[in-house]
């Protein structure tokens, strides 16, 4: 369904009991809701909770501003390695404030939160900015964004910017089946047939480019977010692969450090994604970690 919240269009998958504690969950770089994969969303439905997915904006089925123009990956890239200020066409400040606001428009006050990589950049802000609406936070495979951690290799970085062919399905789909070979888990390989019809289903639900390089620029603009965690004061839960390619350990370790009281699960042969096999693993920390918030007023 979609939702006004922000100015914009949102989609918003909400599923479970219409009283049950809510859990947002919010995904990562160009990906959509549904890469929240439903068998997690069932897992936690079925302990109770109601689960709220979203397509953040420029992505999937919520409102694409392709108004504000491609940016310049390879320039926006140098100046941050320069260490010059690089310019957004939207901050994750901004989209932070499109998830607090798709609560607004459900009605909720507190909610768990939960993100992923570039979402979970999201959900620290949140977090930080909105304390009383966070009754847990559980980060999964994200960072801080300090420049000191360890970096992905240049050859995932180069997988990571890179454009398929042509906007063909086959070349999308070939495109995607290579980056998720490149960041995926170690241990944990998905059955090739399966990825594919997977990642098909997402191509053909939406495919746009073009948002999810004005993330990416909006990810290199945010910056170093460590002056904000010791803001935050919510449970918090902090799981990482072991094995990530893309957001070494390290960045795990230094959240832990940074955030009051939270609290670890790395996970031996965990890479950047959400492998099936631990999937009830991945549930039952959200619960356990949601366990933890002080009962709400």
């Amino acid at each position: 369904m979609k939702l006004h919240a922000n100015g914009l269009a949102i989609e918003v998958s909400d599923e479970g009991p219409p009283n049950g504690p809510p859990v947002l969950l919010i995904m990562g770089l160009g990906m959509q809701l549904v890469a929240w994969p439903q068998a997690l969303v069932d897992d936690l439905v079925g302990r109770g909770f109601r689960v709220i997915r979203m397509d953040n904006r420029d992505i999937g089925l919520s409102q694409h501003l392709d108004a504000l123009g491609t940016p310049n990956l390879v320039w926006a890239a140098l100046r941050y390695k320069l260490g010059l200020r690089v310019r957004s066409p939207y901050s994750l400040a901004d989209m932070a404030d499109d998830a607090v606001a798709v609560l607004d428009a459900l009605g909720l006050f507190h909610a768990h939160i939960c993100g992923a990589s570039m979402g979970g950049m999201i959900a620290q802000r949140i977090a930080a900015k909105h304390p009383q609406r966070v009754s847990s936070l559980t980060l999964i495979m994200t960072t801080s964004g300090a420049p000191d951690l360890p970096q992905a290799s240049p050859a995932v970085r180069r997988v990571l910017i890179t454009r398929p062919r042509s906007n063909a399905e086959a070349d999308v789909l070939a495109h995607m089946e290579h980056l998720w070979a490149a960041i995926g888990s170690p241990g944990f390989r998905p059955e090739p047939q399966a990825l594919r019809e997977r990642l098909q289903a997402t191509v053909r639900r939406s495919y746009h480019p073009e948002g999810a390089a004005r993330q990416l620029v909006a990810i290199v603009a945010d910056g170093d977010r460590s002056p904000l965690l010791r803001e935050i004061i919510a449970p918090t839960r902090v799981i990482h692969g072991h094995d990530d390619p893309l957001v070494p350990v390290a960045s795990a370790h230094d959240l832990l450090g940074k955030i009051a009281n939270a609290v670890p699960d790395i996970i031996p042969g965990m890479g950047h994604d959400l492998p099936d096999v631990l999937l009830p693993r991945i549930a039952a920390g959200i619960a356990e970690n949601a366990a933890r918030a002080i009962p709400a007023p």
